[in-house]
């Protein structure tokens, strides 16, 4: 039954089916070979997606759309240049913090990629910087959208690892951190090797002015992760408080979301709620079934016997979600994989929430590599740019968050740190 569920998933992948549809037709052939009764397809799916966290998902996502029409990305922007826009090479730098600050309020990397990616790469394309690498730096900065803090791929290998959201929410403030810096620079040290960004500073508002119009959306951030840490609400509750936020900030105080603009972010909203807990619900179904047929304990076994210290087993699990997350979208990667490799990782001795920070940092990779990048093809969408012309200004960006993953791998203290700090532990 695996097997044939395996080979159904791989040829319709091969045809271009998408992934959710994939998961789910193998899932059913599952049930058909096992001669179950069908109406085991809906219960699973249902309990797939009936889990309070899961909430959040939705809430997040409409936030994420409600700032990037409420002007909200404009004004972190001049507020980031105001910090970095004097340096040569200032205004890529303005771009990875940028990104960092919307990615702790909307929670998704391609609600980043629109939303500061309108602003900032026609900007840096007028400051000289070629289009083809504009475009690839603004798709990887936007991967700090999974992995600061709050985050959709957290929330979802919390609920399909059984691991605590908050305690991973913190957990991700080091790694985030820490791709952040190394990104900010490497643009800065490559700016200046190729004589870019000598004028990056015309045209910045003075730190004041700008943390005085930005001033509104960099409270955001402490009221959803402080909400969240110091007690108040939960992580699905500061999701429904950051929508709150968002629609009151850009509708009373900004004024830049009108009626008519509610209904096309609500829609836009839906579709893409939907699509992620189709994708939940067919490989919580999927999952289900590999855990009946015992694979996951199997795998586990060999795993065990195979990699038989914690260092070979990050070594082989990084190398075989860097390959799994070119093809298959990141949601469904955890939601599968995860029941899979976090027994084994507690077996080796490996804390879940640092575990979990390695399967997000690794799959959000795949977010930024061909051939199913979806930063990528937002990002070549807002830059109007082919695909095939940035890989070659991609591969030095990948290379640099392929250094951070084997520093998160590795030194754990830089996901747990601040963890064991707020919880005590």
């Amino acid at each position: 039954m695996s097997l044939a569920m395996l080979i159904t998933m791989l040829v319709c992948f091969a045809l271009s089916i998408s992934i959710a549809v994939s998961i789910g037709l193998s899932a059913i052939l599952g049930i058909q070979i096992a001669n179950a009764n069908m109406l085991i397809s809906v219960k699973e799916m249902f309990n797939s997606i009936n889990k309070f966290p899961l909430a959040a998902i939705p809430f997040f996502i409409l936030a994420g759309n409600l700032m990037e029409t409420g002007g909200i990305s404009k004004r972190l922007v001049e507020f980031s240049k105001s910090i970095l826009g004097g340096i040569q090479g200032g205004l890529p730098m303005t771009c990875v913090l940028t990104c960092m600050i919307f990615a702790a309020v909307s929670g998704s990397s391609v609600a980043t990629t629109f939303a500061i990616g309108a602003v900032l790469i026609p900007a840096l394309i007028k400051h000289g910087y070629p289009r083809p690498w504009a475009t690839a730096l603004q798709a990887t900065a936007a991967e700090l959208g999974v992995i600061i803090p709050p985050s959709i791929p957290m929330i979802l290998f919390g609920v399909a690892a059984e691991v605590s959201i908050g305690e991973l929410f913190i957990a991700g403030v080091g790694p985030g951190i820490l791709i952040g810096v190394a990104l900010m620079f490497f643009v800065w040290a490559y700016s200046k090797y190729m004589g870019w960004g000598k004028n990056d500073g015309d045209g910045r508002l003075s730190f004041g002015k700008a943390t005085y119009q930005a001033g509104w959306a960099l409270f955001m951030p402490f009221i959803v992760l402080g909400g969240i840490y110091g007690g108040i609400f939960t992580p699905t509750e500061a999701a429904a408080v950051a929508v709150l936020y968002s629609f009151i900030v850009g509708t009373l105080i900004y004024r830049e979301i009108g009626f008519k603009d509610i209904y096309t972010i609500l829609r836009k909203s839906v579709i893409s709620s939907a699509v992620i807990m189709f994708i939940i619900a067919n490989a919580g179904m999927f999952a289900f079934l590999i855990t009946r047929a015992g694979v996951p304990g199997a795998i586990g076994a060999w795993l065990q016997e195979i990699l038989q210290s914690p260092a070979y087993f990050l070594l082989g699990v990084n190398a075989a979600l860097f390959v799994i997350g070119m093809f298959i979208e990141t949601g469904a990667a955890i939601i599968v994989l995860a029941p899979i490799l976090v027994p084994v990782a507690i077996h080796f001795g490996i804390d879940p929430v640092h575990f979990g920070m390695v399967m997000v940092v690794n799959l959000a990779l795949g977010m930024i590599t061909p051939p199913f990048g979806v930063n990528l093809f937002a990002a070549c969408t807002v830059a109007k740019i082919s695909l095939d012309r940035i890989i070659k200004d991609l591969i030095p960006f990948i290379c640099v968050i392929l250094t951070c993953l084997m520093l998160i791998s590795y030194v754990p203290v830089i996901s747990l740190a601040l963890r064991d700090l707020v919880y005590n532990k």
